[in-house]
């Protein structure tokens, strides 16, 4: 995939940050990343002999200085606040090496008067992260604003175990092709992930009926990908892609006017940055999402391969919205019309079946209860 110059710095350092960790294979990322090993190991080098500074020249304010004054600090956490008026004390203590108590940072921007005195509810949450990365992402649009010409709607995609974020990219549509053109992009790079998480409306699922595969669902279905769906009218399932949604809204969205999608997309590209490799997060114990994250070792692959069901699986094709059975006729997803599903005993007692699509289970049918017909 080719580079976009106005994010191959930030490209740099995430492909450097990928190929230190251990057991990186640099050969693989080097082809997810389009550029030849020569390229990688240069940058590499670089990398050991001059810190990101090397890799593009650029000034850069030191992380860390121990002969700052008192009000040099202070002009520090200010600077910082007021360059991200969305972080709060602990993030600003953690980015400073906690040279400056959390409680010392929300006094200096008191002072400076950076926050404002407002109550904030806090909704109770259930804190949950899978085991490693790529076992879950979740993925979802930030609505959807105004352009001087069309709307922007931002499709973001967050690895659960790391929270980093795979992807914000600048839409004009919500539709399946300009979705699925998006992820290919992320395959490409990043791999493939177990599973996915998303909520019932389009392009990948049905609102009116929930947990209905689309189009969109089956291509991931066919990579081996395991698709899930947010309980209908509970956000909180895609928990870590709601606060994701909230930060950019804050940090990116908010006061705001962009007049094209380029522009729009810069903006994201440069907070993206931020996000991935600069902002300590408190979730991660104040670590960045990149240090916590790795490729997917389950690259993408070039060609679809026919997916083989079992020998004591009972087949049946799809037409017209549903499928025949012993006889009897069941409803199934429309946009399965032409493929083969199969049936297997479930195990609520005889007479009960479970549909499968690849890996994926469908749904339990009632041998004595069809959808059509007596």
């Amino acid at each position: 995939m080719p580079w976009n110059v106005r994010n191959a710095m930030s490209l740099k350092e995430e492909f450097v940050s990928l190929a230190r960790q251990p057991d990186a294979n640099i050969r693989e990322l080097c082809r997810r990343f389009s550029i030849s090993p020569q390229t990688g190991y240069k940058w590499l080098r670089r990398f050991e002999q001059g810190g990101s500074a090397a890799l593009q020249e650029r000034s850069r304010r030191p992380a860390s200085s121990p002969r700052l004054t008192e009000s040099a600090l202070e002009a520090e956490v200010v600077a910082l606040r007021q360059e991200h008026p969305a972080w709060g004390g602990r993030t600003i203590s953690s980015l400073l090496s906690k040279r400056i108590a959390p409680s010392t940072v929300t006094n200096v921007l008191h002072r400076h008067e950076l926050i404002q005195s407002r109550e904030k509810a806090r909704e109770a949450r259930l804190r949950f992260e899978h085991d490693a990365p790529n076992d879950l992402w979740q993925m979802d649009f930030k609505g959807h604003f105004a352009l001087q010409q069309g709307r922007c709607h931002p499709l973001t995609i967050l690895d659960d175990h790391s929270r980093f974020n795979l992807a914000i990219h600048a839409c004009d549509n919500e539709r399946g092709t300009t979705v699925k053109e998006k992820m290919t992009e992320v395959f490409q790079r990043y791999g493939l992930p177990v599973r996915i998480n998303v909520d019932n409306g389009a392009p990948w699922g049905s609102p009116r009926n929930p947990g209905e595969v689309t189009e969109l669902s089956i291509w991931l279905i066919r990579l081996g990908i395991q698709i899930s769906f947010s309980r209908p009218y509970h956000p909180q399932t895609n928990g870590k892609i709601e606060r994701f949604h909230r930060s950019l809204k804050a940090e990116v969205l908010d006061g705001r006017q962009f007049s094209t999608l380029v522009q729009a997309q810069t903006a994201f590209d440069r907070w993206r940055e931020i996000y991935n490799l600069q902002r300590p997060h408190q979730a991660l114990g104040y670590q960045v999402p990149m240090a916590r994250y790795h490729p997917s070792p389950w690259a993408y692959p070039n060609q679809l391969e026919e997916f083989e069901y079992g020998p004591d699986d009972v087949l049946a094709k799809v037409y017209h919205s549903r499928f025949r059975f012993q006889k009897r006729y069941f409803s199934i997803a429309k946009g399965l019309v032409g493929q083969t599903i199969a049936i297997r005993p479930g195990r609520d007692g005889a007479g009960m079946f479970d549909v499968y699509f690849c890996h994926q289970r469908l749904r339990t049918i009632d041998v004595n209860k069809p959808d059509y017909g007596p």
